[in-house]
């Protein structure tokens, strides 16, 4: 047998990849990627009425944005019902499992029954020992597994630990039933079997399940992949995550500006770390990430954290790379397709130009959309109400001698020749270099805020600057 890793990630198609999912995937395929192995994919749709083909292709270009890339073509489960089929009664011919007649008037009594008596429901395996010829004429019975009555089943886990199920409270379990579908519980181990994955590492809401699934395991003869039940991602208050604590799809945070490493990186956060680094590129988190390290406790979400990282993530790109990145993200940006839609050669430099200052300022991509509206806005600029408190009469006196000196500039137009004549203005007339700068931006981008208003005339040029200027003097 191959040492070989091979990891999985196994989704169901009924929505979108969620935050949740999309760190079981980046777990998986961190781990995958740390030992040299691989990491598969697999389509949990055997539930059709709730799976469709949206969001299988909704989950796959949620983990091709992310760079989560997979193995192989993708596996359907529904499409390896034959030979979940064939597992199952594979076990009846060892003895390992048995065909159960009970009707569901009988299935009824017997929760009935132990809820009388407090207990949790339970099959009483009145069909685990009963000979075949006993089977109803023309009736089609389900597939139980004969579980182990006595002991306990272990699963040993390398985040929670050894964990000890009493094999009395497994009971009989369905594994096919009686329509010959074969049940999640059963489907899982024959693919993962069929597949050679040698870690399973999940969420820990499918613990429970990690007993039943070594039961059949253990029935078969086959080997018991390494399992990892990793911590469940909470809201910031502790209580189980929702829509308002963040979760949402991926594309939902490719819409929100939050770049894609930036976004693995709060997610790897979750759950585990590597001493204080907090900033981490995909090559440290492959370098440093092993399932081992994964805390056992809920990691909570929080927005103003990821934020915080996104910034930094975007502040240590270089401007060539994060240009790349915001051009190919406008379409899914709230006021991006404006800008797509204004983008040429002398536009796009303009950006490239700007960029420095602009990430300086902004958090998110959405952020830079606002930051970077005003190269492309048109004249007349649309001034918000901050600016306009900026643009008083007195202001606009100010505007007519900073608009002389920088007329005065005829063909050094730069960063540092600006700076030096709306100095002399503010020197000349007595004032403070911000009483001079703030109409300055207002007029120049519309807004109270921007990147520094020299670099602000250098992007936008000689022209264009002292138009923007006289709009507002005129």
């Amino acid at each position: 047998m191959s040492d070989k890793v091979v990891t999985r990630f196994a989704p169901s198609p009924t929505g979108y990849l969620h935050i949740g999912g999309a760190r079981t995937a980046l777990f998986n395929w961190l781990y995958a990627k740390h030992t040299g192995g691989t990491m598969l994919l697999r389509i949990e749709d055997t539930d059709r009425e709730r799976s469709n083909e949206a969001a299988t292709a909704a989950i796959l270009d949620g983990l091709s944005w992310l760079g989560l890339s997979w193995d192989g073509e993708p596996v359907s489960q529904f499409e390896r019902a034959p030979r979940h089929r064939e597992v199952a009664e594979e076990l009846v011919r060892k003895g390992k499992a048995y065909y159960c007649y009970a009707t569901p008037a009988e299935l009824e009594a017997m929760r009935e029954a132990a809820r009388a008596k407090g207990l949790p429901p339970r099959y009483d395996g009145r069909w685990r020992d009963r000979d075949p010829s006993e089977a109803p004429a023309g009736v089609k019975g389900a597939i139980r597994i004969k579980a182990p009555t006595e002991g306990e089943t272990i699963v040993h886990d390398r985040v929670q630990g050894e964990v000890r199920f009493p094999n009395k409270d497994l009971d009989d379990f369905i594994i096919l039933r009686s329509d010959g579908n074969p049940t999640y519980m059963h489907a899982v181990v024959v693919d993962d079997h069929d597949m050679g994955v040698t870690h399973i590492i999940r969420g820990d809401d499918h613990l429970t399940n990690a007993a039943r699934q070594t039961v059949i395991y253990n029935a078969m003869g086959w080997n018991v992949p390494s399992m990892s039940h990793i911590p469940l991602i909470h809201g910031a208050d502790g209580a189980k995550l929702s829509k308002r604590h963040g979760a949402l799809g991926v594309e939902a945070y490719r819409a929100m500006g939050y770049l894609p490493e930036a976004l693995l990186n709060y997610l790897a956060r979750l759950g585990w770390s590597h001493g204080d680094d907090e900033i981490m590129s995909i090559k440290d988190m492959i370098s440093w990430f092993d399932i081992g390290d994964v805390n056992k406790g809920a990691a909570r979400f929080d927005f103003a954290k990821l934020e915080a990282i996104n910034g930094a993530h975007m502040r240590r790109m270089s401007d060539a790379e994060l240009f790349d990145i915001f051009i190919t993200t406008l379409p899914y940006l709230e006021g991006g397709p404006a800008i797509a839609a204004r983008l040429n050669d002398s536009t796009k430099a303009q950006l490239l130009a700007a960029l420095p200052g602009l990430k300086e300022r902004a958090k998110t991509l959405v952020e830079l959309v606002d930051g970077a509206a005003f190269l492309f806005a048109t004249r007349p600029l649309p001034i918000d109400d901050k600016a306009a408190l900026l643009l008083t009469d007195d202001a606009r006196k100010i505007l007519r001698s900073a608009h002389e000196a920088l007329n005065g500039l005829a063909s050094d137009w730069t960063a540092a020749s600006a700076e030096a004549a709306i100095r002399e203005v503010a020197a000349a007339g007595s004032h403070k270099l911000g009483a001079v700068a703030q109409p300055l931006r207002a007029a120049l981008t519309g807004k109270s805020t921007s990147p520094g208003v020299f670099d602000v005339l250098a992007v936008l040029g000689r022209e264009e600057s002292l138009a923007r200027i006289s709009d507002q003097i005129d």
